[in-house]
């Protein structure tokens, strides 16, 4: 297994707090450790780097303590970047600070004529885009992902609100394999990712409500919650090498690695 080097956006928390509840994570009423949860993801942002990863930054906003779940900021392909529009109105804000971030980088922006939640719900795995919906991006937005990137769109239908994105439920281990939890799909999409990916990795509950599937990988790599030990055994029998951090503080938000990272990925959209 060999792994490629990565370029990643993050968003230091430095105003994380959970202020209001758009998803089953969120409560409002519990207590939240701003200091913590930097210093957790300073730990993420170091192990990217020590695995010889590019980390660039976004500046955080005073008044957006989600603006830390980078994912959400776009989706990256080549020179061109899907700016995104949230579900939510507490998070509509973020999205002109993540394509004024991508103009200022040089990227090719297109604004989405639909909700889309960006890398949240949009996975590139070799030639093909997955894209979920069911609670965030609108179905109606993968036919533009298509047109703007020329890679074939496969839509996911989620079911679980738990799970409520698709790098919730799923992770992107290389070119060719993921891991996922079969009980957060319908049935279809459930034969449809049986079909593309036999060999995947099967995740099992107890590690998907740690939020263990909220992974990045590189193709040897993965970095995954720290809690999530039931996966992190079967990936290494997979020959993978896990790294696990503790984000126990973003999940609060409903965030872990994945979520903090949004991949800038070299090379072209396919046109």
């Amino acid at each position: 297994m060999d792994a490629t080097s990565q370029r990643f956006l993050m968003c230091r928390p430095t105003y994380f707090a959970v202020d209001y509840a758009i998803n089953p994570w969120m409560d409002p009423t519990a207590p939240v450790d701003t200091a913590l949860a930097v210093r957790q993801w300073e730990q993420l942002r170091r192990t990217y780097l020590d695995l010889g990863h590019t980390v660039e930054l976004i500046d955080p906003v005073a008044g957006l303590p989600d603006m830390v779940f980078a994912a959400n900021g776009g989706t990256v392909i080549g020179d061109r970047a899907m700016a995104v529009q949230f579900r939510d109105p507490q998070r509509a804000d973020e999205a002109p600070a993540y394509r004024a971030w991508f103009e200022a980088a040089g990227f090719e922006v297109y604004d989405p004529k639909h909700v889309n939640e960006g890398e949240g719900d949009v996975l590139l795995v070799g030639d093909r885009l997955l894209a979920g919906t069911g609670f965030r991006t609108a179905h109606a937005s993968h036919a533009q992902l298509q047109e703007v990137f020329g890679y074939p769109v496969i839509t996911l239908q989620l079911v679980d609100p738990r799970f409520y994105h698709l790098d919730t439920a799923l992770t992107v281990l290389d070119e060719r394999t993921v891991a996922y939890l079969p009980e957060a799909f319908s049935p279809g999409s459930r034969a449809v990712l049986r079909r593309l990916f036999p060999d995947a990795v099967h995740a099992n509950m107890a590690d998907a409500e740690v939020l263990g599937l909220n992974a990045v990988g590189d193709g040897r790599h993965v970095v995954l919650p720290a809690q999530a030990t039931g996966l992190a055994a079967q990936l290494r029998d997979r020959g993978y090498q896990t790294i696990g951090v503790d984000l126990s503080e973003l999940r609060k938000a409903g965030g872990g690695p994945k979520c903090c990272t949004l991949r800038l990925r070299q090379g072209k959209a396919s046109q």
